[in-house]
């Protein structure tokens, strides 16, 4: 792979402003041109290696300079990076880098380690059509449904997608940034590659302080931060610290430095949404929708006083963005109606990397019967969407999380949805239980907000006046600490057993810090 925009246009920010701070991580202000010189002690690094092969290096995604410096030491050798999480297990990372046909591994602080994946496969992208570019960042998916697939994703898409990014929200000299996800995350094309793509700062979210609503408000008051891209768990935590501080009798916290405030990767409960104006007095709110392997596709503005009847939209489609709603039997819905979202995007992967090309995927060819497009290769998110007679998008659900209650079908992520929208729950995941005669029960998940009185029966009130009998839980289990997190930040289903079986609906399984009421 070539030198690409991607290096090219970080040096010339080192050449034109090295001295403006490029990255903040705890009390550490990093310029331009100090993160250069670790650029060039990087380089240094690989220069010892035999990368004659072009295979993609290897770098566990700790949220570090010295991680950030490898990732562009690696675009500046035009070799392709791959971040694994840094929690993965040994024996996964294994696998994955294996498939990846990596040979060796950096890290940040560490030795080099050669060899990492002993029997690497050799080294090749996806062939599919529009796939003719390098590719530069390999990504993983989360892993909640089984091992973790690599993405990999063009020098051209990302770029493509950092330019529109740093365009859209103002990411430019002047602008500082918000980076609360694991480097491994797509999310991170935007809070920090475009930021320092176009002359930003990027302030570093440190993983262990993640969850401590009063550090993210310390760090995004203190820097001085101007755009906050977060999962909508973030902006609750920063908005609880921020009414804390006012009912301890401290001065009243506003982050008035903050105009744009995206937020993405999960459901946004209504009435946190409409606790965010009074948090961030001067902002702009939007919705971000896109999956690992389309990166972003759908972007809509909120008006969190005015939101519509139907909930919250994914938006309308960005630049140079295709989509198309399938019905069950693969049909395009032209109307208002629901479906699988189905989505060509100019910043997508061609295909995942080790993957059987004669298996069945999601990357499928255009969909027959769609209005006339350019793209030709698209991807099947799995998640199902209705669009009203207005042409919006509403997010429903996932195709995969149906299962089949009593005889009818129920949609687990739609019960989560209704769940958040209690007022006094934080967290919900909801998971189907096997069982002899339902064939499914749901058991609920749930962490309450701080003081909450929420209990079991409140709970079967609120679902019983939006969801169909089948689709209450049967068991629901409340719990005062952060539910278990993907190193993507999606719930860990797999971390949240061991489950019930259900003898009665209506069950409260306690955990520690529970009152059962």
């Amino acid at each position: 792979m070539k030198r690409t925009r991607l290096w090219t246009s970080f040096a010339r920010q080192v050449e034109a402003r090295p001295d403006a701070t490029a990255l903040v991580t705890r009390s550490r202000r990093v310029s331009y041109g100090e993160l250069a010189r670790l650029v060039a002690d990087a380089s240094a690094r690989l220069d010892r290696l035999d990368t004659a092969g072009g295979e993609p290096i290897a770098v566990p995604a700790t949220k570090t300079p010295g991680t950030i410096a490898l990732v562009l030491a690696c675009l500046r050798a035009g070799l392709a990076v791959v971040l694994p999480p840094a929690t993965l297990p040994a024996v996964t990372r294994q696998r994955l880098l294996a498939r990846a046909g990596c040979r060796h591994v950096l890290g940040a602080e560490d030795a080099d380690h050669a060899g990492a994946a002993p029997d690497p496969v050799p080294f090749a992208a996806p062939a599919a059509p529009g796939a003719g570019e390098d590719v530069a960042f390999v990504l993983t998916t989360s892993g909640s449904t089984g091992v973790p697939k690599l993405v990999p994703l063009s020098a051209g898409a990302v770029e493509r997608f950092v330019d529109w990014a740093a365009a859209r929200f103002e990411l430019g000299p002047g602008a500082c940034v918000l980076n609360y996800a694991p480097l491994n995350f797509d999310l991170c094309f935007l809070d920090v590659w475009a930021t320092l793509h176009h002359g930003g700062q990027v302030v570093l979210v440190d993983p262990d302080a993640a969850t401590n609503g009063r550090h993210l408000l310390d760090v995004v008051d203190d820097h001085a931060v101007t755009v906050v891209q977060a999962v909508p768990m973030a902006h609750q935590l920063l908005a609880d610290a921020a009414d804390a501080a006012g009912a301890a009798g401290e001065p009243a916290r506003r982050l008035t430095s903050v105009r744009h405030v995206l937020f993405t990767g999960d459901h946004m409960p209504a009435r946190c949404l409409a606790r965010l104006p009074a948090v961030y007095p001067g902002a702009r709110f939007y919705n971000l929708y896109g999956c690992t392997e389309t990166n972003d596709s759908f972007l809509h503005e909120v008006d969190p006083q005015a939101l519509p009847p139907g909930g919250i939209p994914i938006g309308s489609p960005l630049p140079g963005v295709e989509a198309v709603v399938l019905d069950a039997d693969g049909a395009v819905v032209s109307g208002p109606g629901r479906g699988e979202l189905v989505v060509a995007t100019p910043f997508q992967s061609a295909g995942y990397l080790g993957a059987d090309p004669a298996a069945p995927g999601p990357f499928v060819d255009a969909p027959a019967g769609r209005p006339p497009g350019t793209a030709t290769r698209f991807y099947r998110t799995g998640d199902i969407v209705r669009r009203d007679p207005t042409g919006l998008l509403y997010l429903e659900g996932r195709n995969d999380f149906q299962v089949k209650v009593r005889g009818t079908r129920v949609n687990t992520a739609v019960v989560e949805q209704v769940l958040l929208d209690h007022e006094e729950i934080a967290e919900a995941v909801v998971l189907a239980v096997p069982d002899p005669v339902a064939g499914h029960l749901l058991h609920a998940v749930l962490r309450r907000v701080p003081g909450a009185s929420v209990n079991t029966l409140t709970l079967r009130g609120h679902c019983a006046r939006q969801l169909p009998t089948a689709a209450i839980p049967a068991t629901f289990r409340l719990t005062e600490e952060p539910l278990p997190r993907t190193t993507t930040g999606k719930p860990d289903r797999q971390s949240l057993g061991p489950l019930p079986t259900p003898s009665r609906p209506g069950t409260t399984t306690p955990t520690r810090k529970e009152t059962v009421r």
